[in-house]
């Protein structure tokens, strides 16, 4: 038993104790009025916070609620019951425990429901731009060039007026390495617009361009990581539309 049983009544109430813990407190609640009392008010006090918002507490919650615990100061109740002001702050040190656990339940659900909101945005984009890839590739009046890259790989631009959109598909050797990206480019008129830059580990990727089909040429250049504003010449590949 811990030698302020009274400490107890938080934990109790959160379903945070052991087997020990709980046997010997239930033994002292049949002695103690008072924890009996606060032991009523404390769970009437988690129903109201919990309001069915989260009705299965994470798997953390002990952890969480015995470091409350451990941080919270919990005077223990006094002896005289018509006067009762420790009772009183041991109430409140125990419903702060129920609050904190209470709160940190509710942050954890909030975080694993905004990371499934994320994962099926992630996967619901995937599938949008392998929809367009798939009606661009299929378009009847597909144009498909390629190019070499100087310095080892082939650039393909797939470009289809009747959907307005084409579709730039690199593969390169190897990544550029040394801090360097390559880097896409539309051009039209002389004027280079940035198609977006690939990560330092990348070699390959397939990118979708609406509006390409204005386009003269696609250029692919290799860049100073994150990616430059205009393209450094030599081009590492020129592709014309």
């Amino acid at each position: 038993m811990r030698p302020d049983v009274h400490s107890l009544v938080g934990a109790y109430v959160l379903d945070a104790v052991d087997d020990l813990e709980r046997v010997a407190f239930e033994r002292h609640l049949r002695e103690c009025e008072d924890c009996r009392a606060e032991v009523g008010e404390l769970r009437e006090t988690a129903a109201r916070l919990a309001d069915a918002a989260w009705s299965v507490p994470p798997p953390s919650m002990r952890a969480n609620v015995l470091r409350e615990i451990g941080t919270t100061r919990q005077e223990p109740a006094a002896a005289v019951r018509p006067v009762r002001p420790q009772r009183r702050l041991h109430l409140v040190a125990a419903a702060a425990v129920v609050v904190a656990a209470v709160g940190a339940g509710a942050a954890v659900y909030v975080l694993q429901d905004q990371r499934v909101r994320d994962e099926r945005a992630v996967a619901e984009a995937a599938r949008a731009s392998e929809a367009r890839v798939r009606a661009i590739l299929a378009a009847p009046d597909l144009q498909v060039r390629e190019q070499p890259l100087t310095s080892g790989g082939r650039v393909t631009v797939a470009s289809s007026k009747l959907t307005g959109a084409g579709v730039i598909m690199l593969a390169a050797s190897s990544p550029p390495g040394d801090g360097r990206v390559y880097q896409l480019w539309t051009i039209r008129d002389d004027d280079p617009t940035s198609a977006g830059a690939l990560g330092e580990d990348q070699a390959a990727t397939v990118r979708i361009v609406e509006g390409l089909p204005a386009s003269n040429a696609v250029g692919v250049t290799i860049e100073t990581a994150p990616g430059a504003t205009s393209p450094t010449m030599p081009l590492d590949a020129l592709v014309p539309l």
